[in-house]
Formats: C-alpha cells, sequence, structure tokens
C-alpha cells in the first residue's frame, strides 16, 4: 500500500492513536525518570498534553489536514504539562504552521511540518540542552527532509522518521552525560518516539503491540483537571469588544528608534486581544485583532511609521443586532491591584501559603504538573491587574511562561523552582511596589534559601557517585542527591549535615504526611544540639511524597 496524500481524516486517526499508545507506555517512560523518586511524571505530563489535544481532534470532522493539525495544536497548548509536554506542544504548534492552508499533504509538506515544528520548539527554550526530546524531534525532522527528496510514500517516510528518531533517542545518554550515569534514554524522547509509532500504525494499517501497562486513554482524559469547551456565546460574553484593523506604513526614522521585528510585535499585541493576525513586508506591517481597546494597540503600532487604513467595528452591537439580545452593557469588574498564583500539594503548606498572601493556589507539583490551562484559569480568577505567578516546581516553569503570555493581564513569572524557594520570595512581595519592582526583590529572596528533601527511593541507581539501593531514602540539596541511607532518621541527619553552615541562622521544617510528630520533636532536638545558634520553625505541611521538606537561610 503506498499514499502519497495524508489528508485529516486520516491525520486525526493518527493522533487518536499516538495518544492511545502513549497512555498505554506513560508509566513505563515515568520510570525512565533520572532521578529514582516516586514523581517519575514525564510519560504523565506528556499523555496529559496529548489527551488534551485529541480531544480537540475529535471535535474536528473535517477532511483538511490544516484544519485538523490546527485543532491537534490549539488542545496540545492549552493542556501542556511539565516541561515535557510543553515542548510537545510547541513541536505540534510548529508542525501545525506548517500545514497552513494546505487541504492534503505531500511527503515534502509533511516533512516541512517537522521541520518547522523543530525550529518551534527550539525558540520556545530559552536554554535548549541537547539529549532530549529537542535532539530526537531534531534528528527525526533531518531523516525527513532528506527522504521527501526522493520518497513520495507518506509510509516510506514516517518509517524513516521512526527509524531515525529511535537512534537518536539511543544517542541521547552519549549527549546527556546524567543519562549515562543512570542508565537511561530521555524519557521525553521515549514519549515522542511512542507517539509517532502510534501515528505509523494508523498508516500501514497495523495493530500496535500489545499494551505495556493497564492504563486507558478515557482514563487520563477524565483525570484532566479541565477540558476546553465551546458553549454559545451571550452579548455580555464577548470579552474583547472592538475589531480592529490597521495598517503601519515604516518610517525610517522611528525605525532608527524602535527597530521591527514581528514576532516582538505579535508577542507585544497578544497580550491586549485575541484573533490576532499580524503580516508585514519591508514597508507596512498589517494587524487584525479583536481588543477591548483598539487604542492601545495602535500606539504600540505607531512607534514604527505611521497608521494607514484603520477600521474599528463593536461586536457587541453586531451580536445584538443578529440575534436580537437588547442584554445591558457588560459591567466592568472592579480588578484588584495585585494577585499572586502558587502552586503547592498538601493542605498546609496550602494553607501557609495563603497566610503570606497567594490569592489562588493550584494543587499539583510532584506528582501532578498543572497545565497551561489550569495556570490561565488561576490567573483569571485573581481578578487582578497585575499577578504573579510562582510554579514552586521546576518542571511547571515552562507551562508558566506560556500561560503567562496568553493572559490578557499584567503578568510576571517568578522562577521559583521549590517550595521554600516559593515562602522566600513571597515574603519579599510588597503591594506598594510596581510588578517589575517585586518581580526584581522575589527573584532575589528566592535565590538565597537552599532546599532539602527527604523521599524514598523506588529502584537500585547510581548516581553522582552515590549507590542507592530501592526502598531506601535520599536527602536531596536544590536538586542534588546528597545523602542515602535505610533508616529515614539517619537520612535527615546526614542532609542536615549538608545543608546547614555556620552562617545560616534560620531552618524551616515542612512535616510530611507521613511523618509523626515525635519524630519532628526527636528532630527538632537533634538540630537544637548540633547546631545551636539556629533558629527553628515548624510547620505541618502534610504533603504527599516527601517527608520532609527543609528551607534554610
Amino acid at each position: 500500500m503506498t499514499i502519497k496524500n495524508l489528508d485529516g481524516s486520516t491525520f486525526a486517526q493518527m493522533v487518536l492513536a499516538g495518544a492511545h499508545h502513549l497512555s498505554n507506555n506513560a508509566q513505563k517512560i515515568d520510570a525512565l525518570n533520572v532521578f529514582p523518586v516516586p514523581d517519575g511524571d514525564t510519560g504523565t505530563n506528556m499523555n496529559l498534553s496529548m489527551s488534551s489535544g485529541a480531544t480537540e481532534v475529535k471535535k474536528q470532522n473535517s477532511e483538511n489536514i490544516s484544519e485538523v493539525a490546527n485543532s491537534f495544536a490549539k488542545g496540545l497548548l492549552m493542556g501542556a504539562r511539565g516541561n515535557s509536554g510543553v515542548i510537545l506542544s510547541q513541536i505540534f504548534r510548529g508542525f501545525s504552521k506548517g500545514m497552513e492552508k494546505k487541504e492534503t499533504v505531500t511527503t515534502k509538506d509533511l516533512a516541512k511540518a517537522f521541520d518547522t515544528g523543530v525550529s518551534t520548539a527550539y525558540k520556545a527554550v530559552m536554554k535548549p540542552v541537547e539529549g532530549t526530546i529537542l535532539t530526537v524531534a531534531k534528528d527525526a525532522a533531518k531523516e525527513a527532509v532528506k527522504v521527501a527528496e526522493k520518497e513520495e510514500d507518506i509510509i516510506q517516510l514516517m518509517e524513516s522518521v521512526i527509524t531515525e528518531a529511535k537512534a537518536s533517542l539511543k544517542r541521547t545518554p552519549d549527549l546527556l552525560p546524567v543519562l549515562k550515569e543512570v542508565g537511561v534514554v530521555d524519557s521525553g524522547g521515549q514519549g515522542l518516539v511512542t507517539v509517532y509509532e502510534g501515528f505509523l500504525s494508523v498508516l500501514k494499517g497495523e495493530e500496535l503491540p500489545e499494551h505495556i501497562t493497564e492504563i486507558e486513554m478515557d482514563d487520563m482524559v477524565n483525570a484532566e483537571h479541565h477540558k476546553i469547551t465551546q458553549d454559545f456565546m451571550d452579548t455580555s460574553d464577548i470579552e474583547f469588544g472592538y475589531c480592529t484593523e490597521f495598517m503601519v506604513k515604516f518610517e525610517d526614522d522611528k525605525l532608527q528608534k524602535q527597530p521591527f521585528n514581528e514576532d516582538d510585535f505579535r508577542n507585544e499585541l497578544s497580550k491586549h486581544g485575541d484573533s490576532l493576525l499580524v503580516v508585514s513586508d519591508d514597508e507596512i506591517v498589517k494587524v487584525h485583532i479583536h481588543a477591548e481597546y483598539p487604542g492601545t494597540c495602535m500606539t504600540l503600532g505607531q512607534r514604527y511609521g505611521s497608521l494607514i487604513n484603520m477600521k474599528i467595528e463593536n461586536m457587541r452591537e453586531q451580536h445584538t443586532a443578529i440575534v436580537g439580545n437588547k442584554t445591558s452593557e457588560p459591567k466592568e469588574k472592579k480588578l484588584t491591584e495585585y494577585g499572586i498564583v502558587t502552586v503547592a500539594m498538601g493542605e498546609g503548606i496550602k494553607t501557609l501559603l495563603e497566610s503570606l498572601g497567594a490569592t489562588v493556589v493550584i494543587e499539583g507539583g510532584q506528582t501532578m504538573n498543572p497545565s497551561t490551562q489550569d495556570i490561565a484559569n488561576a490567573i483569571k480568577e485573581t481578578n487582578a491587574k497585575n499577578v504573579l505567578v510562582l510554579p514552586n516546581n521546576k518542571n511547571i516553569l515552562m507551562a508558566a511562561d506560556q500561560a503567562a503570555e496568553i493572559a490578557d493581564v499584567n503578568v510576571r513569572v517568578i522562577p521559583t523552582k521549590t517550595i521554600p524557594q516559593g515562602i522566600s520570595a513571597m515574603l519579599a512581595f510588597h503591594p506598594e511596589s510596581d510588578i517589575d519592582g517585586n518581580k526584581e526583590a522575589m527573584n532575589e529572596a528566592r535565590s538565597h534559601v537552599k532546599t532539602g528533601q527527604v523521599t524514598y527511593a523506588v529502584r537500585d541507581t547510581q548516581i553522582d557517585g552515590i549507590t542507592i539501593e530501592n526502598g531506601n531514602f535520599m536527602g536531596i540539596l536544590d536538586g542534588k542527591i546528597k545523602a542515602t541511607h535505610k533508616d529515614k532518621t539517619e537520612a535527615v541527619k546526614l542532609l542536615l549535615e549538608e545543608m546547614i553552615s555556620e552562617d545560616d541562622e534560620i531552618l524551616t521544617i515542612l512535616q510530611g504526611e507521613d511523618v509523626a510528630d515525635q519524630d519532628v520533636e526527636e528532630l527538632t532536638s537533634f538540630v537544637e544540639e548540633k547546631y545551636e545558634d539556629i533558629e527553628i520553625e515548624v510547620h505541618k505541611g502534610n504533603q504527599p511524597i516527601y517527608s520532609y521538606i527543609f528551607s534554610v537561610e
């Protein structure tokens, strides 16, 4: 069988098969986590992200591959969880751009889409690391471009893509030393290969191998916090009321002061509305946007030249005329000046963060990273003009950045990677300061705290010169395993010896849900006896996974 043109219906089936295959292998991919902690979640994050994309595709009944790819990208973007999920969403965001305005695609079109996906994903990551999902995607795309020069069969192209993706995956330990040390391949790369295998199975009309886990796709879809829905819109539901179109004729004197960059301009305008289109050439830039304040958008454009061909239409009046809905003008919401969104797992930690001023605390963290949509919803829930987002987990940073980009208000992400960093940053917040001043102060505060965590190993491994046995406890300092012992208390003591120096003043203990009060009392007595000058604070965090979380300042 040969397929020379790929249509939207077939691609939709490919997406569903890729999502299903990823779901069935999510636990296997989780197990590739470099650290042997019980929170390896790359497979889970990619699965939930992919499931969100598949859900959008199910709503799309089209033979047009461009429309299906766009729906897939939209669902992935809004459902993206963790770094792996965000990168996956960016790969297929670029992929969909490569298929714009095409009803069907050839091998060359498909290869171009893979290549555009890679470019988009690399741009989305501030410091790309080779030996990851990015490398696997890049190598597979290069192979696709090469094969497409001579091959017209989509099936043959996809087989070549998978062959190279698997070869690239095997090479990841050579590019990322920590993978070689632990003896695993990159988990994100494995997830991408799994998706591509699902794609190929539809093209060849073959069944995939027996399920590796018992996780079913529908179960994982139901685990999502939010599903994207489109309800019938009342006039009062229109958020951005003015359809705004204008062109800017470039002027040399203005461009010298403010050089024009289409991507930067597009990103800036996206903060002020939706349905955005920005197209430019050497002489003009054309803009279409649905905005609440058209004048603001035009002012931004005037930095580059003079305004021409302006048109503004009131969509609320148009909607009322069409549906005969004589609703009153929408009431303006009174926005507060500041809102703070943060992420935490454990009722005690949530309460602590709220007491420090958090407006919305998203339940999540190690075992369940919130999605871009979850964070975007929380930003909106604050009902504030300025919102500070504290992810408190390195695997949530990219989703937070993505949510900030699509938010309608002024958002800054404070890149906190741990709960102690988040607490320290919140203590530095000043409501009288402007948002950038707060960002600077909170960033400075988070950089001065040391984070310690105690959890248990889920497998035997060796990392950073430390041999770890399955079931033993581990002491982790700022992301590095520093101690291990079969006894939890001994592991804690070894970790604190690594954490506390003579210059430190405060030790904060967050008590996990599996730790008894008596154990904390004994630990406090030990610290008071060994470190006489340090002040101790204890809070019942009730967090899962980590018996103790320590903060040292």
